[in-house]
């Protein structure tokens, strides 16, 4: 048994209390109502892509549905890597970011998103007038249905999880999955509507086409909105104790229509300048998005920090986990390369880091008690620290 301070292990139980790491996720819930509002949100979903996509794979444009579905699913695999390290301090379950990853992929675009837009297209058409509703329409309309879509997945993840959805950061990770899913099935979308604008000429290369555009502005798309979105609304609703920033998820949830609202209706607020239609996506608002974004992950993941710390508390005390190793777990990316300075080795800083990851991932799921495998992650934490 590793002896510590009352105080260091009474900390390292609230940590893990608080953040709910550790806890499985149980997604099969027939007594919970948020269960079948998901499960009829992503059925209705189904049958709206069905009979969307339904005639173009039963007839002239299967080839555009089914390069669509190739192309982008290939594109979802650095994606996926990408947000795997993003999912880092008291990370969550791979299965829980799949509920969100389809949600926001069949029931976010098909159920209520391409509908509403639909609806709402149809309203600024009549007030805005045919050249108005072309101009602002887009943005007036996807900022709204989208992201509350979107949004709507993250409320229902915490129904249905509520011990593991407690952060910002939590929200922050789901909301980007989500956004994930609503950006691929968008994509595809976008593939198969190309190629029925062209009538059924040139599929493959329409997709590929389609594939190098939305690739390329898809680092400031739906991920990035989305992941902002929610961090938002976790700050609103506050459910990790001493999180709960109103005002800031209010200005977070803004940021992130505003975002999507510039990102849509572009040509109209550069409409003055040629030159800045064109650049100003790209130049302006691709660079402010990313700015956003770095500025709600700092913020979002400070609660997560500080239980990580917490957590392996014990484990400083007892010499398994030294300060900068500590600092390089719990820290921020400019800890983690102070560290890899510190043992002169990036691969090996690396393999420390996920070690005492992985040591502290274990105390979580036994919920603070000594078993066999938290024993075996700190030996192999030993180790490595010895080699």
């Amino acid at each position: 048994m590793t002896i510590t301070t009352a105080d260091a292990k009474a900390a390292q139980l609230e940590a893990i209390d608080e953040s709910g790491w550790g806890a499985r996720f149980t997604f099969f819930q027939p007594h919970n109502p948020a269960f079948w509002v998901y499960v009829i949100g992503v059925g209705a979903g189904a049958i709206g892509m069905i009979k969307y996509f339904g005639p173009g794979l039963g007839g002239t444009y299967r080839l555009a549905v089914t390069s669509g579905i190739v192309f982008f699913g290939i594109y979802l695999i650095p994606w996926l890597l990408f947000l795997r390290r993003q999912n880092r301090y008291t990370a969550q379950p791979g299965k829980l970011l799949a509920t969100g990853f389809v949600w926001g992929a069949v029931a976010a675009t098909f159920w209520i998103a391409l509908p509403a837009n639909t609806a709402l297209l149809e309203i600024w058409t009549k007030l805005l007038g045919p050249a108005g509703a072309n101009t602002w329409g887009a943005g007036f309309s996807a900022p709204i249905d989208e992201e509350w879509s979107k949004g709507l997945g993250l409320i229902l993840l915490i129904a249905l999880a509520p011990r593991l959805v407690r952060s910002a950061y939590d929200g922050f990770i789901i909301g980007a999955f989500i956004g994930l899913g609503f950006q691929v099935s968008e994509d595809i979308l976008y593939a198969y509507n190309n190629a029925t604008a062209s009538f059924g000429v040139g599929q493959l290369e329409s997709s590929l086409f389609i594939l190098a555009l939305r690739g390329f502005v898809g680092i400031t798309s739906h991920a990035l909105f989305s992941a902002v979105f929610c961090a938002g609304v976790m700050w609103i609703l506050g459910r990790a104790p001493g999180e709960r920033r109103v005002g800031r998820g209010i200005l977070a949830c803004l940021a992130a229509m505003f975002l999507h609202f510039a990102w849509d209706d572009a040509s109209g607020l550069f409409r003055f300048s040629t030159f800045l239609t064109i650049v100003a996506p790209y130049l302006i608002l691709m660079p402010l998005a990313i700015a956003v974004l770095l500025v709600v992950r700092r913020l979002a993941s400070a609660k997560e920090r500080t239980w990580m710390r917490e957590l392996l508390a014990p484990e400083v005390e007892a010499g398994v986990i030294d300060p900068p190793l500590l600092d390089a777990v719990s820290g921020l990316h400019k800890d983690r390369r102070h560290f890899a300075k510190l043992v002169h080795n990036k691969r090996r800083a690396r393999h420390l880091i996920e070690t005492a990851h992985d040591l502290a991932q274990e105390i979580a799921v036994s919920a603070g008690h000594e078993t066999p495998r938290v024993a075996h992650a700190r030996a192999e934490l030993l180790r490595l620290h010895r080699t």
